[in-house]
């Protein structure tokens, strides 16, 4: 962050994590109601998150300054760029929600009633940083002993239970990439 705010390149880290919860600064106690891993403190915004081997972790490291400096405008971005390669992998239906006044958030990217990508930012400097999580393949243990983003485990969904089909992860990552790296166009 420290160094795109002085003038570095911008960077688009891909990355999967090894199981871990992180609580984002709305984290409240009901939000881990068993989770026996590891939990870390995160200056994202959001609820608490599980992160592990069956998810792609999208970390844009950009200055938002050269993108108009409007955190809610970049966020409604990394949702609608996260559907668009949803829709890419077949998921036709994946799109990001407007939350009604007094809800629960809804932030992410949804195909029907299932949650399937969160998404958490944090802005230091004006440089963005957290990203979004992508639920890729179907664990169904991933999600147990949290409320992910507020929401009962149940809510979650992952490409490979959309699909009804087992999808290679590498693949996935790199359609990722390429959708992410387009949409973005990181300044050098």
């Amino acid at each position: 962050v420290d160094e795109v705010a002085e003038g570095a390149e911008e960077r688009l880290i891909f990355c999967t994590h090894p199981p871990v919860v992180t609580k984002g600064r709305a984290t409240g106690p009901e939000d881990l109601t068993g989770w026996n891993g590891s939990t870390i403190e995160s200056s994202r915004g959001g609820r608490a998150t599980y992160h592990g081997p069956s998810q792609i972790v999208i970390y844009p490291i950009l200055n938002l300054s050269e993108r108009g400096r409007d955190i809610h405008v970049y966020l409604r971005r990394l949702e609608e760029i996260t559907a668009l390669a949803l829709r890419e992998l077949g998921l036709k239906n994946a799109e990001r929600r407007e939350t009604p006044a007094g809800a629960l958030s809804l932030t992410g990217v949804w195909v029907g009633d299932h949650k399937i990508a969160s998404v958490g930012i944090a802005v230091r400097k004006w440089i963005s940083y957290h990203g979004v999580a992508v639920n890729v393949l179907d664990d169904p243990s991933a999600h147990l002993g949290i409320r992910p983003c507020g929401f009962t485990p149940e809510t979650m969904t992952s490409v490979e239970k959309e699909l009804g089909m087992k999808v290679d992860l590498a693949s996935v990552r790199n359609l990722f990439r390429r959708v992410f790296e387009s949409a973005l166009k990181p300044s050098t």
